[in-house]
């Protein structure tokens, strides 16, 4: 991999067999370099939510490769994908997908605790992070009790907590509404240049596209 590069996808396409084969991806080459933020943007159904699981490593591709933080994704075993997901990259859903009998604090911790580190190798850290993305206060609240918004900045610190190359997100203002949503969108180009962390992000907003260093526009499978 190019040491600029911390993401590189070369001839990738999905197809689908629902009885007949449907081709959802139809030859995409990407590249993402370190620190950068990427936005993928285009209308429902146009693969781009695919794309951005076949990059992640959470489904395959029909053909082509993914080279993920210097990993051929096709060459690796399960244990060491795992590495990858604890130590190099995270993922951001839509919907927070936090452990709702965990407080806001053991949800963002909990990957540092799988991964068998001792609290006192970072509690401290996790509270700053916590604290910089302004849910220092909710620190024993658990998801129920917090807003959507709020519950969105958990999932984000959940990904910065291992320090990670890079970090995948799926429309992660989808469920929210308009304030909240540019809030969170406000926090991820903060973290993004402050932080030099590389994000890609599905999004269906070109509002919200517009935070990102470059967009790319996926339309029938292809970037356009």
């Amino acid at each position: 991999m190019k040491d600029k590069n911390v993401l590189i996808a070369q001839g990738i396409t999905k197809t689908f067999d629902t009885g007949a084969p449907t081709e959802v991806l139809k030859g995409i080459d990407l590249e993402v370099n370190k620190g950068e933020f990427v936005a993928i943007v285009g209308e429902s159904g146009s693969g781009k939510s695919t794309l951005l699981y076949i990059l992640a490593g959470i489904d395959t591709p029909t053909e082509g490769s993914v080279v993920l933080a210097d990993k051929d994704l096709a060459t690796i075993g399960d244990a060491e994908m795992a590495s990858l997901r604890r130590h190099d990259v995270a993922f951001v859903y839509q919907y927070d997908n936090l452990v709702p009998h965990l407080t806001a604090y053991e949800n963002v911790t909990l990957p540092l605790l799988l991964d068998g580190l001792k609290e006192a190798d970072y509690k401290d850290r996790v509270i700053a992070l916590m604290t910089e993305l302004g849910i220092g206060d909710r620190l024993k609240n658990y998801p129920n009790e917090l807003s959507g918004g709020e519950q969105q900045r958990v999932a984000i610190a959940r990904a910065l907590a291992i320090n990670p190359k890079l970090i995948f997100l799926d429309e992660p203002t989808g469920s929210l509404d308009r304030e909240r949503g540019r809030q969170v969108m406000e926090i991820l180009k903060d973290v993004n240049e402050k932080r030099g962390v590389a994000l890609v992000m599905v999004t269906h907003s070109s509002a919200h596209a517009e935070y990102a260093s470059r967009r790319i526009e996926i339309e029938d499978g292809r970037i356009k």
